[in-house]
């Protein structure tokens, strides 16, 4: 009887970029990261690529990239965005596909996904299909190869969804057991029941279309994936193994295969170690000939389906009520707020339908008279916003443009199709799937929406934004302060909007704060700086210019002028304005340079007023992330006085603190105050020292156990990993004997530290110098050269308190 283990993990994330900036800004709920891209990324996608399995002692022994041994797929918009931000895990998921294919006869264990994980059975056909197509396109410029199986975002399923796939040439798509009606086994002429998930998970499946053709269904276990996902299982990577091969009949005499599937990120983010637990159980499976590993294609290859199944339509795996968690108040949620009801997911997709629909006529006869088949092109376009390269626009163009179009006409035509790319973005089924209206999933769907407003108004003369924010106010938030979908438009996605004089009022005042080159970038515009002046009068600075920016996506361009006066601190008063004639230009110079030289700052401002009217921007122009910077400059120096204030009280006071914990009565709370941020700031400096001297840093840790100091765990953290990794990429490039001390002191503090460190990059840039540059020591130590000695002995330190297995010869 053959044996066969399947472990798929579907890794996906929502589309987080600014509708506008094609960037994921800033997010604060996020830290100590930068966005919630990157914390999962450290947390799950970077691990799996480089997982570990310990050995008895709890050291590293071996590492593994888990991708190459299980199946898996990765949402497009994720790929774009590790691509740009985390290239050596992108590499990494692309390479273990290319090892999956060596190991399991030629089938490459990554399969596609619908582009930006829509809903696919509550889409229009010709979404879905472009959806489909966007998917299979990423998946062939990414993995060099055709797809062989699909997963459905949620896998929602219905037969004309299968009906496409099919007409696309995908051969599988993996489903949960509850979406299976019935089967007809071999032989058989009764179909036999299997709703309630009785279906037989250790067979593939074939269900036959309505158009003659057919395609491949896996049903997963459905009890161990729910254990991995929800109960535990991961805790432990032995229990996993076996409860993997524990659900092997020994009955039948035909071949079984063994599978689930789970959110990718239940290996790691949702379950710490989880990635570690993976890489233990597949390797135990695999070492002790458990069973046979492999992937969807490969067992499909070798064990075609001998059974027809019939699908159970509009269903999906996280929801009971099949797919109504995308459109009503089904009662599916987190469960993290029982009291909420999710009644604004009906009007918010009634609001997302009307938009779309009450656009396509007018998309469809303006694109057309610049394209030959709109629709088709929007299909194709995937090519171009993957790399929007001037050769590859060309061959868009050339392939589907009704003639040469000149600069304006492609400019038209890339904001029709861009109008297009926004209405799939604002589909992302996260916006439905929590519990809030204005959760940040939700308002980053509603965003899209705007942009596609946007885009509308400039391209049809007409803007659908009153009647779009009327049907969208029938959305409410459980939370009284947001309101509903129209105070939630206004409030949370109008302040982001980007228009031409947004842009250049984020540049004029940027340019106060950050010298520009002539030529700079802006996110996804470029500025060209026609004229610019800059004047000082002690802590205020005035700066009038001109500049041309550009969009890098619809290569639209528009020539700004502006006039913006810093008065220090925060107070920053300008005006922008498009297409200002040079006469004008001159005299708004001459004006406001002549009122500045005389510190006139009331009058500055009144010139700027004449000139630019209601045209008004200060620090809130700024986009989130250049905000944050120059806030954090101007109140350095406020912080720097209050933390001295604090380190008065706290110096003095000392010796009265030290004497009440003695006799354990609690501090008052102005001496607990001052301690914390004292402590915490002298540590997060201790800790990002070139040099840390670890006896100043566990004095530090004893004054704050004595004081009952509540650490800043996760800013302590991230500072020491980056200082650990910082050194570690040091000995990486110079690994000589004074380098190596460095690190051997740094690292002496992890047993120290009430906290643990993510010590992930830095063990496996020892593991790699580990195979090299250790090995090459070892040989020149052998052969009497004085200094190896004390490399190795270092060395060897420091994989200890790394918990890193030598070989054996050496441990």
């Amino acid at each position: 009887m053959e044996r066969y283990v399947c472990i798929h993990g579907h890794f996906y994330q929502p589309p987080r970029e600014n509708a506008w900036l094609e960037t994921v800004e800033l997010q604060d709920s996020a830290y100590p990261y930068h966005d919630w891209n990157q914390r999962i990324t450290a947390e799950c996608y970077a691990p799996n690529a480089v997982a570990r399995i310990l050995d008895d002692q709890g050291r590293i022994g071996q590492l593994v990239n888990n991708y190459s041994r299980i199946s898996f797929n990765f949402g497009p918009t994720l790929l774009q965005w590790l691509e740009n931000n985390e290239p050596e895990v992108y590499e990494a998921i692309l390479s273990a596909d290319r090892l999956s294919m060596q190991k399991f006869a030629g089938h490459g264990s990554a399969i596609a996904q619908p582009y930006n994980h829509i809903i696919l059975p509550l889409a229009s056909r010709r979404d879905r299909r472009t959806q489909v197509l966007w998917g299979i396109g990423d998946f062939e410029r990414r993995f060099k190869r055709r797809p062989e199986g699909i997963w459905l975002p949620e896998t929602a399923v219905d037969l004309e969804t299968l009906q496409i796939l099919a007409e696309e040439g995908i051969r599988f798509t993996i489903l949960a057991p509850h979406q299976a009606s019935r089967v007809l086994r071999t032989g058989a002429r009764l179909w036999q029941d299997v709703t309630g998930a009785k279906i037989d998970p250790t067979r593939p499946y074939l269900q036959q279309l309505a158009s003659g053709k057919s395609i491949g269904l896996f049903f997963y276990d459905g009890p161990i994936a729910r254990a991995v996902a929800f109960e535990g299982l991961l805790t432990r990577g032995d229990h996993f193994a076996d409860r993997l091969v524990a659900a092997f009949s020994d009955q039948p005499r035909w071949p079984q295969l063994v599978h689930i599937a789970t959110d990718g990120e239940s290996y790691g983010h949702h379950h710490r170690f989880g990635d570690m637990a993976l890489a233990y159980a597949v390797n135990q499976i695999e070492a002790k000939k458990l069973a046979r590993l492999t992937n969807y294609g490969e067992y499909l290859e070798r064990h075609p389906p001998t059974q027809q199944v019939e699908i159970i339509e509009k269903s999906s795996w996280s929801c009971f009520h099949g797919i109504d968690r995308w459109w009503s108040n089904c009662g599916c949620n987190t469960g993290a707020h029982p009291n909420w009801n999710q009644e604004w997911r009906t009007p918010l997709r009634n609001a997302l339908d009307w938009l779309r629909d009450s656009l396509s006529g007018s998309f469809e006869t303006q694109a057309g008279k610049f394209l030959k088949d709109p629709w088709a092109a929007r299909n194709d376009y995937i090519d171009v916003f993957h790399n929007r390269a001037p050769e590859i626009l060309e061959r868009f163009f050339s392939r589907h443009a009704i003639g040469p179009l000149d600069g304006n006409s492609r400019v038209t035509a890339l904001k029709l199709l861009e109008l297009q790319r926004h209405a799939m973005l604002m589909y992302t089924s996260c916006g439905w799937f929590f519990d809030d209206l204005s959760g940040i999933e939700t308002v980053q769907i509603i965003q899209y929406a705007a942009r596609v407003v946007q885009l509308a108004e400039e391209l049809f003369g007409e803007s659908p934004e009153s009647q779009f924010v009327e049907k969208l106010s029938a959305a409410r938030s459980n939370l009284s302060e947001r309101g509903g979908g129209k105070d939630i438009y206004y409030q949370l996605v109008g302040t982001a909007m980007v228009n031409w004089e947004r842009i250049g009022a984020h540049y004029a005042v940027r340019s106060l704060f950050e010298s520009y080159p002539d030529k700079t970038s802006i996110y996804c515009f470029r500025a060209e700086r026609d004229d610019y002046q800059v004047f000082n009068a002690g802590t205020a600075r005035l700066a009038v210019g001109r500049v041309k920016l550009t969009s890098e996506i619809t290569r639209e361009s528009s020539m700004l002028s502006f006039g913006v006066l810093h008065m220090g601190d925060h107070n920053v008063n300008g005006g922008v304005q498009e297409f200002m004639p040079d006469r004008l230009y001159q005299s708004l110079v001459g004006e406001s340079v002549a009122s500045f030289a005389r510190a006139d700052f009331a009058e500055v401002i009144r010139v700027m007023d004449r000139y630019f009217g209601e045209s008004n921007y200060s620090l809130r122009s700024l986009f989130r992330e250049e905000q944050r910077t120059v806030l954090e400059n101007i109140l350095a120096s406020a912080l720097g006085q209050t933390e001295t204030l604090y380190r008065q009280i706290y110096e003095q006071r000392w010796p009265v603190m030290r004497y009440l914990t003695d006799l354990h009565i609690p501090l008052p709370k102005a001496f607990t105050a001052a301690a914390e941020l004292v402590l915490n700031g002298d540590l997060r400096r201790a800790l990002q020292e070139r040099e840390i001297n670890a006896e100043r840093v566990s004095a530090l840790l004893e004054s704050a156990k004595i004081a009952g100091v509540t650490l800043d765990a996760p800013t302590l953290e991230f500072a020491y990993r980056q200082n650990l990794e910082r050194l570690a990429k040091c000995l990486a490039r110079t690994p000589t004997v004074s380098v190596l001390r460095e690190l051997r002191e740094a690292t002496g503090l992890l047993v120290k530290l009430p906290f643990p460190v993510d010590l992930w990059r830095v063990q496996n840039i020892f593991y790699v110098l580990m195979q090299s540059v250790y090995l090459q020591m070892q040989k020149r130590h052998i052969e009497g050269e004085q200094t190896a000695e004390e490399w190795l002995i270092i060395f060897e330190d420091v994989a200890q308190k790394l918990a890193i297995k030598l070989p054996s010869s050496a441990s």
